[in-house]
C-alpha cells in the first residue's frame, strides 16, 4: 500500500521559522529520490498565495498536500483541503508548531517526512468560527491573544521576546465580562480568557484542554476565571484537571460569546483584532491528517 505512487505537493512557507530553519527542500528531495512517488512544490510568496494555490493544487491534483511551516500554513491549507479526499500532512517548519506538537509530528525532517510517506490517515474536527474560517488546533479571546498580538509585533522572536511579552501581557491584565451561549446553555462569566480547543496544547507546550480530542465530534470552552501560578505550572508539566473555581471547561458542538468591550482574538496563533462576538460551531471528520501510526 505505502509503495503505490502518489502525487505529492509540498508547500513551502519561506518566512516561517527562525534562522535555524531546516533545508526543508533539499530534505525532501533526497528523502523521496528514489521512492516512486510524484514530488511538486509550491513556494509561497504572501501575495496572491490563496488564489494562486487553488489553481496550482486544481491542475496538480496532488494525493497529499503538505503545509512546509508552522500553524498559520496548515491552517491555510486546512481550508483548501477540507471536505475532500485530499491527504492534508504537516513538516513542522515554523516558529509555532503547535499542531504538529499536538500530533506527536517530529521536528526532524527524517522523522516528519516517514509520516507523509507511510503514516495513518484520520479523519479530524475543525471549529467554524463566525461563520467565516476554520480553527484546527485553538482559538481564544483575551490574555493569550494579546499575548500573540505582542510576540507578532516583538522585535525578539525567541523566548526573550516571548518573555518580554508575557511579562507585558502580565502588567496589563484585565478581565473580561462575558456572555456565553453553548448547546442552548447560557452562563454570564468573569473571566481573563476564554480558549475555544479543539486539541488539548499550545505551542509552548502548555496543556490547557487536558481531556481535548480532535476526533470526538465537540470541542472544548476553557474559560480561565483565575490566574495562579499553580495553575500555570499544572497546565505547562501535568495533565491534570483544573481546579473548577479558577478554570472551568465544558464541552461543546456550538458557542456564542459576547462582550460589551471589545477583546483581543486569535486563531490558531494569527491575531485577528478586537471583537465583540465571537460565534463557533464544530465540523465533524471534514479533514484527513495524516498522523503517526501510534495516533490511532
Amino acid at each position: 500500500m505505502h509503495n503505490e505512487p502518489v502525487k505529492l505537493l509540498f508547500v513551502i512557507n519561506p518566512i516561517s521559522g527562525g534562522k535555524e530553519k531546516t533545508d526543508w527542500e533539499e530534505s525532501i528531495r533526497n528523502y523521496f529520490r528514489d521512492k516512486p512517488h510524484q514530488v511538486e512544490f509550491y513556494l509561497l510568496d504572501g501575495k496572491n498565495d490563496k488564489s494562486s494555490l487553488k489553481h496550482y493544487i486544481s491542475l496538480i491534483k496532488p494525493d497529499k498536500l503538505i503545509a512546509v511551516g508552522g500553524d498559520g500554513t496548515v491552517k491555510m491549507l486546512a481550508e483548501m483541503v477540507k471536505e475532500t479526499k485530499m491527504q492534508l500532512g504537516i513538516l513542522p517548519a515554523g516558529s509555532a508548531n503547535g499542531m504538529a506538537k499536538e500530533l506527536g509530528i517530529p521536528t526532524d525532517p527524517a522523522g516528519a517526512l516517514k509520516i507523509i510517506d507511510e503514516g495513518t490517515v484520520q479523519c479530524v474536527d475543525a471549529i467554524k468560527i463566525n461563520e467565516a474560517e476554520i480553527c484546527i488546533h485553538l482559538s481564544d479571546v483575551g490574555l493569550n491573544a494579546m499575548l500573540v498580538k505582542e510576540f507578532e509585533q516583538s522585535s525578539g522572536r525567541g523566548m526573550w521576546g516571548y518573555g518580554k511579552s508575557i511579562i507585558k501581557m502580565l502588567f496589563h491584565k484585565r478581565k473580561m465580562r462575558l456572555n456565553i451561549v453553548y448547546d442552548g446553555q447560557i452562563i454570564k462569566r468573569k473571566a481573563y480568557m476564554v480558549t475555544l480547543a479543539n486539541a488539548r496544547k499550545y505551542g509552548t507546550g502548555a496543556n490547557i484542554n487536558p481531556e481535548g480530542d480532535i476526533a470526538d465530534g465537540k470541542f472544548e470552552i476553557v474559560i480561565v476565571r483565575k490566574i495562579n501560578l499553580l495553575e500555570i505550572y499544572k497546565s505547562v508539566f501535568t495533565n491534570k484537571s483544573f481546579h473548577p473555581r479558577r478554570i472551568e471547561v465544558f464541552s461543546a458542538r456550538e458557542f456564542k460569546m459576547t462582550s460589551p468591550r471589545k477583546v483581543y482574538f486569535q486563531i490558531d496563533g494569527e491575531y485577528k483584532g478586537k471583537v465583540s462576538t465571537v460565534s463557533a460551531r464544530i465540523l465533524p471528520r471534514i479533514l484527513n491528517l495524516l498522523l503517526p501510526p501510534k495516533q490511532l
